[in-house]
């Protein structure tokens, strides 16, 4: 499978404006498997939501504070300090912080393929608009051209199959595409 490497000088440090603030640390390759470091750092309350990476696996580990952790159809449960979690390709699953302090966790994520050009456009998006998630085109447009590597479990599945290519169809007449113009390809 082809990787996709970000021209990126490390580290590069993303912030949705609404609680989330992720920094990439590099990338290295371990017995012929390439994996991004990540280190994370997350308000009160805050954390993505239920998603799903269906090539890439991730492990994080908890430096400081109290992380919140569901897997879909599965109770929540609760990591503290020296605790990890790993979740693996295919398993839909978000956390949050669940303390009242910032989590702070460090972690890494493998094959990164688009997770770095994936998660930089959708904290974009989400910190340029005010209720704190991405625009709808943007939404469309990065779960549209990435669906074989991630997917967002709660927008409906009607918005995805019939909403989203109309929002795409009206946005690429508007040319909201182009910000989009270098996009890498999916994998």
């Amino acid at each position: 499978m082809e990787t996709i490497t970000m021209k990126a000088t490390y580290p590069v440090t993303i912030d949705n404006g609404h609680g989330e603030r992720l920094t990439f640390l590099g990338r290295e390759v371990r017995d012929g498997v390439e994996y991004v470091q990540v280190e994370n750092q997350v308000s009160p309350g805050s954390g993505p939501p239920m998603h799903v990476h269906h090539q890439q696996h991730e492990s994080l580990y908890i430096c400081e504070g109290k992380m919140g952790v569901q897997v879909a159809g599965e109770e929540p449960y609760y990591l503290n300090a020296g605790d990890s979690a790993t979740f693996n390709s295919g398993i839909a699953h978000r956390f949050w912080n669940a303390g009242d302090t910032t989590l702070h966790c460090t972690g890494e994520i493998w094959p990164p393929h688009n997770i770095e050009y994936f998660l930089s456009e959708i904290y974009r998006s989400s910190r340029e608009n005010p209720k704190g998630i991405p625009a709808p085109f943007d939404a469309a447009y990065l779960l549209w051209k990435y669906k074989t590597e991630f997917d967002m479990l709660g927008i409906p599945a009607f918005v995805k199959k019939v909403i989203f290519p109309v929002v795409l169809f009206v946005g690429r007449l508007r040319g909201l595409d182009g910000r989009f113009k270098d996009a890498p390809e999916a994998v």
